[in-house]
């Protein structure tokens, strides 16, 4: 057995031990290099740091294999699907309003032990009843047409730039294989970046004054600043938790859908064991914990469900190497300067087809989940998400406005619009989502192609 030559990709591999250190390393790396440009877009659109995005999307990972047993083959990366909510709270990415913005991501991470909870007492088809795709789907709509100013704003600054990493990104996802396949929106951003540097629009001075190394954590950027800087604002705080919050029931159900594509790719039921109450806390004390110290909110990532199916090598320790990896590159400042100073046309470009997409993910998975809308509960759960969420966020407030003596509650149009949604769905009669742990079936919300092919879908239909 010892002297027997493995190949990679000929068949599942669940202890990479067998394949000897160097190539353990290599995997590693791919799967950091298949995470890092949809981790690090992230902060690039909200502000947030690099360094600190990069060390608890380690952490984070670490943290939920943890929790899982060591059995979940997942890495943790930035999540989306929260861009509406840091935008809503910080609209330019201002510093001093972003850790209260993540104080709501982190009341949001918090949610996910609760549905954990409801999981392990209740099971997951009764729980499941409640967020069907009729809700998250126009949600995730609404989430997309919201931000698709801010990606025309950005591309404005120098189209043609945009243009480069526009065109990058659909020729890769159309045409693509394999890793190519996998990475468009990495690709897409090299290839812009080089565009640029060659036009020379780029200032290379924060690269040159950034240090070799440093930590990646800055007190002034965590939530806990804002707890003792003597300036607490309540009522902003209030508003950023009822603004949030409400995403989390997306998010939740996208974790499922990539637990669920996880299983049909390693072929084991991870819904089972370690079950859906442990991967879900697991994803949401990450997100609580990045949160806290001014990283973006973690997600499964699609990307590196792609490279299992691709590589065929399941052992999750592989996974657990690329967290190492991540955290070391944390630790480089100038590392991180070289990705800030990307030209924001760069990065409108990779946001005007990103926030399509997400868009997208909404509308394509209320067809695939064959959502009834001859039912006329599911065409006023539906309209009144997205007129809500939308119409509330362009009106001439902006938001709904309740003040409560000394304090403002501020509810935008997406806290307003998901909650009328999931009320709705609960109260009305005519629920027909049926959500199956034995063959776990589409939750209605999938993020997958936002960051990528992840060929597990292609792999579970050709079975």
């Amino acid at each position: 057995m010892k002297n027997e030559r493995i190949n990679i990709g000929e068949r599942g591999i669940y202890d990479a031990k067998q394949l000897g250190a160097g190539r353990v390393l290599v995997l590693g790396l791919q799967h950091m290099f298949a995470m890092f440009g949809a981790t690090v877009l992230v902060p690039l659109l909200t502000g947030l740091s690099v360094s600190t995005t990069l060390l608890f999307a380690g952490l984070g990972t670490l943290l939920f294999h943890l929790l899982t047993k060591r059995k979940v083959p997942a890495f943790l990366g930035s999540s989306f699907a929260f861009l509406a909510g840091y935008f809503t709270i910080a609209p330019n990415g201002e510093e001093e309003l972003l850790p209260y913005a993540c104080f709501g991501v982190a009341v949001a991470g918090l949610v996910y032990l609760i549905l954990a909870l409801l999981f392990r007492t209740f099971g997951a088809r009764k729980v499941m009843q409640f967020f069907p795709p009729v809700v998250t789907g126009p949600i995730i709509i609404a989430i997309g047409l919201n931000l698709s100013v801010t990606a025309i704003s950005s591309c404005s600054s120098n189209w043609p730039v945009a243009l480069v990493a526009i065109a990058i990104v659909i020729i890769c996802n159309i045409w693509g294989r394999g890793m190519i396949k996998i990475i468009p929106i990495l690709l897409g951003v090299i290839g812009s970046y080089l565009f640029a540097a060659i036009l020379g629009i780029i200032d290379w001075t924060p690269v040159l004054t950034a240090p070799v190394i440093g930590s990646p954590i800055v007190y002034r950027h965590t939530v806990f600043s804002i707890f003792t800087g003597g300036n607490l604002d309540t009522s902003l705080l209030i508003t950023s938790v009822i603004t949030i919050v409400p995403i989390a029931f997306a998010t939740m159900m996208e974790h499922i859908g990539d637990i669920s594509a996880i299983s049909s790719t390693v072929n084991r039921n991870y819904i089972k064991d370690p079950g859906l109450h442990r991967t879900l806390t697991g994803d949401g004390l990450a997100t609580t914990i990045a949160s806290l110290f001014g990283a973006p909110a973690n997600t499964t990532y699609g990307e590196n469900t792609g490279v299992l199916t691709l590589t065929r090598v399941f052992d999750p320790m592989v996974i657990r190497l690329a967290a190492v990896l991540a955290i070391v590159f944390s630790f480089f400042p100038k590392f991180a300067a070289v990705i800030e100073v990307m030209p924001s046309a760069t990065v409108g470009g990779i946001s005007l087809i990103l926030y399509g997409m997400i868009s997208a993910v909404g509308v394509r998975n209320i067809v695939e989940t064959n959502v009834d809308f001859s039912k006329s509960r599911n065409v006023l759960i539906a309209a009144l998400i997205l007129v809500l969420s939308i119409g509330i966020n362009y009106s001439e407030a902006g938001a709904i406005v309740i003040p409560m003596g000394s304090i403002t509650i501020t509810f935008s149009g997406l806290a307003t619009g998901s909650l009328v949604g999931i009320i709705l769905n609960a109260i009305l009669p005519g629920k027909d989502y049926k959500f199956e742990e034995d063959e776990p079936n589409r939750t209605g919300v999938s993020f997958e192609m936002i960051h990528g092919e992840t060929l597990a879908d292609e792999m579970s239909k050709n079975r």
